[in-house]
């Protein structure tokens, strides 16, 4: 029996190798905007603690240094989390890029097997079509020869 070879396999094997690779990017910035959003979240909850303590100690007996420093350091976490959600949306469009990037890898691969796939069932058709010539030729043969015999 004949065996199929696709002709383009190697640009097959590197669209399968350029989508793992855009997976891997996707998948690694996705890592980097989990740990952005996760400080972000640590950054909040400090500064939640430091409006608590600010609450309390405005309430209670006044020491004016301690509530300049908890009002101080709540302005300062607003900073922080105002450069951490930048650093969150720079990181989301990176996302957003990485993952066109690795559906165009997706759909090129796609392309690319959908062709090898064609290929392989005209091969088939090529295949079926020999037979089917060898068969009428094996058929005509045997006739004839059956016509031959019957003469003599």
């Amino acid at each position: 029996m004949a065996k199929f070879f696709y002709r383009m396999q190697n640009i097959l094997d590197i669209k399968y190798k350029l989508e793992e690779q855009a997976k891997q990017e996707f998948m690694t910035v996705q890592h980097r905007l989990d740990e952005a959003q996760d400080q972000l979240s640590h950054l909040e909850g400090r500064k939640d603690s430091y409006m608590q303590q600010y609450v309390r100690l405005v309430s209670q007996k006044l020491e004016v240094l301690e509530i300049e420093e908890c009002k101080n350091a709540i302005i300062l976490m607003d900073e922080y989390i105002l450069n951490q959600q930048q650093v969150v949306r720079r990181i989301e469009r990176e996302l957003e890029l990485a993952a066109r990037k690795m559906n165009v890898a997706i759909q090129e691969r796609k392309i690319h097997e959908k062709l090898k796939e064609n290929q392989f069932e005209e091969f088939l058709q090529e295949l079926n079509q020999e037979e089917m010539k060898e068969i009428d030729q094996l058929v005509s043969y045997q006739y004839n020869n059956k016509d031959d015999a019957e003469e003599v």
